[in-house]
């Protein structure tokens, strides 16, 4: 899979959880001779089972849409801690509790920290400045036709 089109997706999942008010989202980007099986980490809390549940359908839901399935999903029913597993990277939903028991980020510490900024896909170069956008001329509208004047009508009483 191309660079680009991973951080695509890992921005696609990032995207699913800030809709569902996922908090203290983490981008973890694994080293490759860090032992890890992935490329990257996702990580955010859950206020409430629910939300947890829900912030990890979203991100399966969004990436469907996209045609790309889990690999596996983990803890769904128990909803502390939902891994849900893309290959290339795997997206944790934790209860607040459970992410701070297991703290993956000082657990994977030696890993690079991005920002959703940094998963924006580069644009290709190309040489020279971009040319200026035309202007538009805009359209002329026909002025409206005028009609005679109306004679007002007398009011007469009754």
């Amino acid at each position: 899979m191309k660079k680009n089109e991973l951080k695509e997706q890992v921005a696609s999942a990032i995207q699913a959880c800030l809709e569902k008010k996922a908090e203290e989202i983490s981008i973890l980007e694994m080293e490759k001779g860090s032992g890890a099986f992935t490329d990257y980490f996702v990580l955010c809390s859950g206020t409430n089972p629910r939300q947890v549940q829900a912030i990890a359908d979203e991100v399966e839901l969004r990436l469907k849409a996209a045609g790309i399935r889990p690999n596996n999903v983990e803890g769904y029913k128990q909803a502390e801690w939902v891994l849900v597993d893309y290959v290339d990277f795997v997206v944790h939903v934790f209860s607040e509790k459970a992410r701070k028991f297991y703290d993956l980020e000082r657990l994977w510490k030696t890993a690079r920290r991005l920002e959703p900024a940094d998963l924006k896909a580069s644009e290709p170069k190309t040489s020279g400045p971009k040319p200026a956008p035309r202007k538009r001329k805009a359209a002329v509208k026909p002025a409206p036709a005028k009609s005679a004047p109306q004679k007002k009508k007398k009011r007469t009483k009754a």
